[in-house]
């Protein structure tokens, strides 16, 4: 008569150990993505521009690592192509396109889990990703592509320093100043996000300068 009683014992106890690990691996992930966020802060705020590189270079390599173990985590991959965008552009030249290309592959596998890539932060990378890179049969560059991100960032995330700022530049870029002086101001007027106070205010100031050239 005990038998059954034991079993549903057993069974409990082992839904309860599945639920305590899950819990401490999110939580040490989450942890370490902590870290990763504010470092990544911190470098492209406030680190002098010669130094940049190599910290992200070494962000990369912590991202990647992050990525490999929760690969089913859409934020730690927008994480990592966030950081392998930013190592992008410091890096420049043709020898920042790999690593552009990763980043972008990146980011539309976090799409692919969360199809608002973390709160639009995947759609603005994407978008800049494609202003900024070379097109035709060196790279992926692409305008319309560009654009498509962008709009995609707006409808999820529309008061959003970031993509207000990001879209602002690439609309600066088209000739298309109406439209560029409408997103610089939005970008300035625009809500910072939490855990991301210190980027957001660069950009807002950044917004600020491309607003007064407009």
């Amino acid at each position: 008569m005990a038998y059954p009683h034991l079993m549903r014992y057993l069974a409990l106890s082992a839904l309860g150990t599945t639920l305590t690990f899950t819990s401490l691996s999110a939580m040490a992930y989450e942890s370490e993505l902590f870290s990763l966020k504010n470092r990544w802060e911190h470098t492209v705020t406030e680190m002098p521009e010669s130094q940049r590189e190599e910290a992200l270079s070494g962000l990369a390599d912590e991202a990647d690592q992050l990525a490999e173990q929760h690969s089913d985590q859409a934020e730690v991959l927008v994480w990592k192509g966030v950081v392998l965008a930013a190592y992008a552009r410091e890096r420049g030249g043709l020898g920042a396109l790999g690593v552009a290309k990763e980043a972008r592959s990146t980011l539309e596998r976090a799409i692919e889990i969360d199809l608002d890539g973390n709160n639009g932060s995947a759609y603005v990378t994407l978008g800049a990703l494609y202003d900024r890179v070379p097109g035709g049969l060196i790279s992926f560059g692409d305008s319309d592509k560009a654009e498509e991100m962008f709009q995609r960032a707006l409808e999820i995330r529309p008061d959003g320093i970031d993509v207000n700022y990001y879209y602002a530049a690439f609309l600066q870029e088209e000739g298309n100043t109406q439209a560029a002086r409408e997103h610089a101001r939005r970008a300035v007027n625009g809500t910072a996000r939490e855990g991301r106070q210190a980027s957001d205010e660069a950009l807002r100031r950044d917004a600020q300068t491309l607003l007064d050239t407009l």
